[in-house]
């Protein structure tokens, strides 16, 4: 009895103690017909934006929930510039016009400085102009703190299209990012199944990857989407192709492709527009920009992924079409809309006379993690506060991801970028020379006598460790890499007056 007693009071304390909301970066979104969206309360608030767009757009928040900048593309808009950056006032950021992009849904992604609060990257691809990947930079501290962009349109990848499948993840060690891009079969000889993999870290950005791994894909328009915990994401495109895959944060390895529904070579193709998981990252959800438009529901829990589809929702009104899916902060799933004409065709920019409850609100899944119709798909249940949707919703990461506690990428948090030394003139260099496989470990102006060198690999594990005197003020080393996977390393010098830190990337 004393026992039932107890666990009633703790039921009445934990009832009434007040909910405290995270903070999240991803608490603001900017889309659509001067749509937004402020989540940080717990309960959704329509708001009011300045873009215009059917559908690439971003936004990103402080760690307070206060909106810092947003961006779109325009389609038939400025070519291949035609990306613009707001600042929270919803006037266009300085500088920030002229953005690469051309008016597609998945062109741009944010991703924050590793090693600078006030910066940002806004990266860019090209689907159907050939500028491949670029990136431009974001400074906060710029006109009086309402952002500048100082750098615009760097080119990291160019002469090849892009599928319009942009994404970004964060790294397991909690700081660093991984930007994930595909080329495109488009005017190609052949499909591909290639990816690549940029790392953002306090050195800067590099390829780290480029893989050769899953079913091929033939069209460029497709979804990258992350499961809850990033562990495994799902590939989705026009075509057909659903196919779901294990992500290693790490070494940001994609392996052990596992084809849900394969591409279908011939017309008419299921319209794969979007995908999204539950929070558990049981339960993923497609929605089919098909006339009629359709949201299907798999358990990526069962032992056959492809038997468990269920039709959750679908209509036969043929002037909208089904568009992006996008968990919330709330964790429920919002899906966009967007309104085409008699023939199907769309209908972008919206005139002054096109508002409907199709464009006027989004559909909310409200239960995702429950199975088959009782998930509580609700069609235009929320509304936009008399602003407008198209396909687009944003495309935004988890900024508030955790790092992977204990994970062997956990120990890259504890290696410096910069030197850790009062000896403010010595200085690191490394070349690695693929053809001869060697890493050539150069130091200058040392002061020590003993030195330590350890190489770590993208995963954080040490695969090299030698120590010897050291005659000052130099130090060389050639690094045999023959056993070397592709990928990023990390090679630290310790002496006994110095700490010096330099990566190295074997393609």
């Amino acid at each position: 009895m004393k026992k039932l007693t107890y666990f009633f009071k703790l039921f009445l304390l934990l009832l009434f103690i007040p909910v405290i909301l995270t903070a999240q970066r991803n608490n603001i979104w900017c889309f659509g017909d001067s749509a937004a969206i402020d989540f940080g309360s717990g309960i959704p608030v329509a708001g009011i934006s300045a873009m215009n767009s059917r559908g690439t757009c971003v936004s990103v928040s402080d760690t307070n929930s206060n909106l810092l900048f947003y961006g779109n593309t325009r389609s038939g808009a400025g070519g291949v510039t035609s990306g613009l950056l707001w600042n929270k006032n919803n006037l266009l950021m300085l500088e920030g016009d002229s953005i690469s992009g051309g008016g597609w849904y998945h062109e741009l992604v944010i991703v924050p400085n590793p090693v600078d609060d006030s910066m940002y990257y806004v990266f860019s691809i090209g689907v159907t102009i050939s500028f491949g990947l670029k990136y431009s930079t974001v400074d906060m501290r710029g006109d009086n703190g309402l952002g500048e962009v100082i750098q615009k349109n760097v080119s990291l990848l160019s002469n090849i299209r892009m599928v319009d499948c942009l994404t970004a993840i964060k790294h397991g060690n909690g700081r660093d990012w991984w930007v994930i891009a595909r080329p495109s079969p488009v005017q190609q000889p052949a499909y591909n199944n290639s990816w690549y993999s940029y790392l953002i870290s306090p050195s800067g950005i590099s390829m780290v990857n480029i893989q050769n791994v899953g079913s091929l894909n033939g069209t460029n328009i497709g979804n990258i989407t992350f499961y809850s915990d990033s562990s495994k994401l799902v590939f989705t495109n026009l075509g057909g192709m659903i196919e779901l895959y294990d992500f290693d944060r790490c070494s940001g390895i994609i392996s052990n492709p596992v084809n849900i529904e394969p591409q279908i070579p011939i017309q008419p193709n299921p319209m794969y527009w979007s995908s999204e998981f539950s929070s558990s990252g049981r339960y993923l959800y497609v929605s089919a920009s098909t006339t009629p438009s359709k949201l299907w529901q798999f358990d990526t829990w069962a032992s056959n992924i492809d038997s468990t589809k269920t039709l959750i929702w679908q209509t036969y009104y043929p002037p909208f079409t089904a568009g992006a899916l996008k968990r919330a902060p709330n964790n429920k799933i919002y899906m966009s809309c967007a309104w085409s004409d008699s023939s199907g065709n769309f209908n972008y920019p919206y005139d002054s006379t096109m508002y409907y409850t199709e464009n006027m609100n989004l559909s909310v899944i409200n239960l995702p993690d429950s199975s088959g119709l009782a998930c509580d798909f609700q069609p235009w249940s929320f509304y936009l506060g008399g602003k407008r949707t198209y396909w687009g919703l944003p495309n935004n990461p988890d900024y508030d991801l955790p790092a992977l506690a204990g994970s062997p990428c956990d120990t890259l948090v504890g290696i410096t970028e910069q030197p850790s030394t009062n000896n403010t003139t010595a200085e690191l260099f490394i070349y690695y020379h693929t053809g001869w496989q060697t890493a050539f470990i150069n130091a200058q102006k040392l002061t020590g006598h003993n030195y330590r060198l350890r190489v770590y690999d993208i995963q954080g594990k040490e695969i090299l460790s030698e120590s010897d005197k050291l005659n000052p003020p130099y130090y060389t080393k050639n690094l045999n890499c023959t056993s070397f996977a592709k990928g990023l390393y990390v090679v630290v010098l310790e002496t006994d007056k110095e700490k010096l830190t330099k990566k190295f990337v074997i393609e």
